[in-house]
């Protein structure tokens, strides 16, 4: 079995690197607003709003009081209405129906 490097590193540092590697994502979407939730639903099962509430959830774990729309305004980089009406396009008939094959084989 293979010795992952960083399972050595101490507890902080892996912290940081995963907090770096999260920004960096939200980061790549924000460069890539073309890319719609429900395609990041079809391909992988969760989206910004997916984001937005574990961001709430693990706020909450640590007795910090943030709520959805503070997630949401730090994934989206904007308030989720600014981000609907600027960037989010109705879904197609294919998209429902690949989101709605993908729920069904749940």
């Amino acid at each position: 079995m293979a010795d992952f490097k960083y399972k050595q590193l101490p507890q902080a540092e892996q912290d940081a690197l995963d907090a770096a590697v999260f920004r960096r994502l939200l980061a790549h979407l924000d460069s890539n607003k073309d890319v719609q939730n429900i395609d990041l639903m079809i391909l992988a099962g969760f989206c910004r709003n997916c984001f937005s509430k574990w961001y709430t959830a693990e706020a909450k774990e640590r007795n910090l009081e943030l709520d959805i729309d503070d997630a949401r305004e730090r994934v989206y980089g904007m308030t989720y209405q600014e981000w609907k009406e600027n960037h989010q396009l109705p879904a197609t008939p294919e998209q429902l129906a690949a989101f709605e094959a993908k729920q069904a084989k749940k």
